[in-house]
């Protein structure tokens, strides 16, 4: 193959590639796959299409706790650590993540004097709104400053204990209610760096000896009277001086009530070993109290770009940001880049921030954006010394989806219970890994029995039909007195995540029913627009036709979803199949669809038949490019493909025609006269002009007329197809075959054929100084001479394959003498 052919094909080659290299990364399904920002989340790069959310009601949120937070502030705690110690007070009221929890700050000492109090409560119990808890950052500053006027050294627990229990249980049993909700967790969080010290306080005796005991005595007493009111003690001991047989006993002597059943969140004392480490451990006692998670994010000197991550599964965080200097300034990113704002609604999340003018900053969200958060911190000269540390404390709230089959169960008849979960958006949890550690249980209660419990799994174990798919499932057997209705309660517990309890009804059904249906849902992916196929298998085994109704329930937040038909008749004494479809409308938003799809019989108080889950995902419609790029493709490559073929053939035409190598020899009687060679680029369009000087008294020489010709002028010609012919001056063409001569006015021409001449040579000329191809042998010619011509004279070597065509025939031996 001849390289301008080999350039062809690779011409060829390069353009397909350059063509499908834009689908090179595309998805199996044909889907362009994007690249991802290097940015946490690493999160996928795809356009995130949030479903709208209505304004959350106050119950939809994270349920509040009410806490106070008792910081030691005896004589043995220095300056230093008493500024850590109100950092990790403040830590905690501002990063609470329910604006209806409730929360107070206070200092203890003890009283050794007149006018001494061993309490100082620097903050009363105060609602954890936007403008509570920047009254909270204001007043807990006041834990900075002691007065040993008005408290004593020592370190006063069973005061300390008392004052908190007080002010967590004002109002009796209902203190704890909010408008008829459960009872609201009451927990005592208390810092500490030493032990027991009423030696000095006259209050529990006349002598050291017998205050120290009496003190201990007065410390059970007031546990119990905490444990009695539902109060929780988590103690944190900082430094090598604590007592932890003493903050045991306070963890276990106060109420063991727990806000789950998981281990961890129930009271326990921690100990660290330096103030410096209270911050932290501090957040993560409380989480565990709350039942939530925190997340640790990173630190650094201003300025600089901190940051934390949250998971897809959180619906309520706050962003704490520990700044220790007021003039430090924080800006705050979400995990696409975009700026929040401090206050207000903003892509379908929350956000309030406080504590901007104190040493702790917390920015309250409302269904985060998941991923990677970015948290600029800046500050002036003079106040950039110090490592600020950020942490998020999140909490997932979901909501259960419940499918009970059969849905009217009957005394005595076995139940499956089936569960799956979705975030307040709607988001369907599908990933298992966001449910690591949750349990699921479900609590059945009704008329003529006492409750029933069971427990559901997601272990691919019957009943439960796949394992890891996110659904839980369970059975139980209706107690055979139950009569009249059912409530059915679901519970998810685990480390951050809690559940809203939403009832599930049902009704005892009585005999065996007269209509059954069994109903299917096919599990694809749509756009938006598309429909879902499902079918509805229905036997009436009644004398009269029954309205069935097809109903959707717990849909995601902003579905546009509509079933056809709506109704259907079941014909009595018969069994019917019947398919539906359902319509997701233009406007639903990307994502797993939640919800489910029931068949209710409107003649018999519209009792639930069956019900299944929908498992549909919405993605958006593919693009003009993503629909017909296969096609496109293809049509590009059969044009690029005959452009290539008509460009291979345009170029070995143009190789045919060349004419580079050739050499013209001027005769006279067969004696040669002189020689021209065309070089490369002489022969445009495949013609060589040249001409024959005559000069006086000398022998006749060839020279190329670069101009184009004159009325002199004779041309060589070489067709595309190989054929020679020649024009003389005057004259019309005439064919000439290599190696033969042809008469050219009173002399002759010979043409020999030749080769493309090496890139950069020169055509064969006579003996010029070694320049060239030159003759072999000796020139006939008299006078014979050189020029830029390449005219043979006289003597010179030259190249084996200036006329490669030569032989015996061709008019003489070119190895010898002429």
């Amino acid at each position: 193959m001849h390289w301008t052919e080999k350039g062809g094909l690779l011409l060829l080659a390069g353009a397909l590639v350059a063509l499908s290299g834009p689908f090179a990364a595309t998805t199996a399904s044909g889907a362009p796959r994007t690249a991802a920002p290097q940015a946490a989340y690493a999160q996928p790069a795809y356009t995130l299409r949030q479903a709208p959310t209505a304004p959350a009601d106050p119950a939809d949120g994270p349920d509040p706790i009410d806490f106070a937070v008792v910081v030691d502030q005896s004589a043995s705690l220095s300056d230093k650590d008493l500024a850590r110690e109100t950092e990790a007070a403040a830590l905690l009221s501002q990063g609470e993540i329910s604006e209806r929890s409730r929360a107070a700050v206070i200092g203890f000492g003890s009283s050794e004097k007149p006018g001494q109090s061993p309490v100082r409560e620097v903050c009363t119990l105060t609602v954890a709104d936007a403008a509570g808890r920047e009254r909270l950052s204001d007043c807990v500053q006041r834990l900075n400053h002691r007065d040993r006027d008005r408290t004593g050294p020592g370190t006063d627990f069973p005061a300390a204990v008392r004052q908190a229990v007080t002010r967590l249980t004002e109002g009796g049993p209902a203190a704890g209610r909010r408008a008829g909700a459960p009872v609201v967790p009451k927990v005592v969080f208390l810092l500490t760096d030493g032990k027991l010290d009423v030696a000095d306080s006259p209050e529990y005796g006349t002598d050291r000896d017998s205050r120290q005991s009496n003190g201990e005595r007065r410390l059970t007493e007031e546990l119990a009277r905490a444990r009695a009111a539902g109060v929780q003690i988590w103690p944190l001991g900082f430094g090598g001086e604590i007592d932890r047989a003493a903050l045991t006993a306070m963890a276990e002597g106060g109420y063991r009530g727990a806000c789950s059943e998981i281990p961890g969140s129930v009271p326990r004392m921690r100990v660290v070993g330096t103030s410096a480490e209270i911050d932290k451990a501090l957040q993560e006692t409380f989480a565990a109290a709350r039942c939530a998670r925190i997340a640790h994010g990173t630190v650094g000197k201003p300025p600089a770009d901190l940051t934390v991550s949250i998971p897809p599964i959180a619906t309520d965080g706050s962003l704490t940001v520990a700044k220790h200097d007021p003039k430090v300034q924080v800006t705050y990113y979400d995990p696409a880049g975009r700026k929040v704002p401090v206050r207000g609604e903003f892509d379908g999340s929350s956000f309030e921030v406080s504590g901007q003018n104190g040493p702790v900053e917390a920015l309250r969200v409302k269904n985060p954006l998941p991923g990677r958060w970015r948290v600029h911190i800046e500050a002036p000269e003079g106040h950039r010394d110090r490592e600020v540390a950020v942490r998020a404390i999140w909490q997932g709230r979901l909501r259960s989806t419940v499918v009970l089959d059969p849905a009217s169960p009957r005394a005595g008849e076995q139940v499956k219970v089936e569960v799956r979960m979705q975030t307040r958006r709607g988001v369907v949890i599908t990933d298992p890994r966001q449910l690591t550690g949750i349990a699921v249980a479900a609590d059945l209660k009704g008329e003529g029995f006492r409750p029933v419990a069971l427990r559901l799994a997601d272990d691919g174990k019957a009943p439960d039909a796949t394992a890891g798919d996110a659904r839980f499932t369970g059975t139980l057997t209706v107690p055979a007195g139950a009569t009249g209705d059912l409530e059915l309660v679901t519970r998810m517990e685990a480390p951050g995540i809690t559940s809203d309890h939403r009832p599930l009804h049902a009704r005892v059904g009585e005999g065996v029913p007269l209509v059954a249906a069994g109903l299917t849902v096919e599990g694809v992916t749509v756009h938006p627009g598309g429909t879902v196929r499902g079918t509805l298998d229905v036997t009436n085994n009644d004398t009269a036709p029954h309205t069935l109704r097809l109903a959707l329930a717990d849909q995601t937040p902003g579905a546009e979803l509509t079933v056809t038909p709506a109704t259907v008749t079941a014909q009595p004494n018969r069994a019917t199949r019947v398919p539906f479809t359902i319509t997701v409308g233009k406007g639903t938003p990307l994502g797993e669809l939640g919800g489910q799809v029931s068949v209710v019989d409107t003649g018999d108080g519209d009792r639930v038949l069956r019900g299944a889950f929908l498992a549909v995902r919405v993605v958006a419609p593919p693009s003009w490019w993503e629909r017909w790029w296969k096609a496109v493709l293809a049509g590009a490559a059969v044009l690029l493909l005959a452009g290539a073929v008509l460009g291979i053939r345009l170029m070995a035409r143009h190789h045919r025609r060349d004419m580079t190598g050739v050499t013209l020899e001027l005769c006279q009687d067969g004696r040669p006269l002189d020689s021209l060679t065309v070089r490369r680029g002489q022969s445009p369009g495949g013609a060589f002009v040249f001409a024959v000087d005559e000069p006086y008294g000398a022998p006749p020489t060839l020279r190329r007329l670069p101009g184009g010709g004159s009325s002199t002028a004779h041309v060589l010609r070489r067709t595309g197809a190989g054929e020679l012919l020649l024009r003389p001056r005057g004259g019309g063409q005439v064919p000439v075959r290599p190696g033969e001569p042809t008469g050219l006015g009173d002399h002759e021409l010979v043409v020999r054929g030749g080769r493309p001449a090496p890139p950069g040579g020169r055509g064969s000329r006579g003996s010029r100084g070694g320049r060239g191809g030159r003759w072999s042998g000796k020139s006939a010619a008299p006078g014979g001479r050189t020029d830029s011509g390449g005219r043979t004279g006289g003597a010179g070597d030259a190249a084996p394959d200036a006329f490669p065509d030569a032989g015996p025939d061709a008019g003489g031996d070119y190895d010898g003498n002429f």
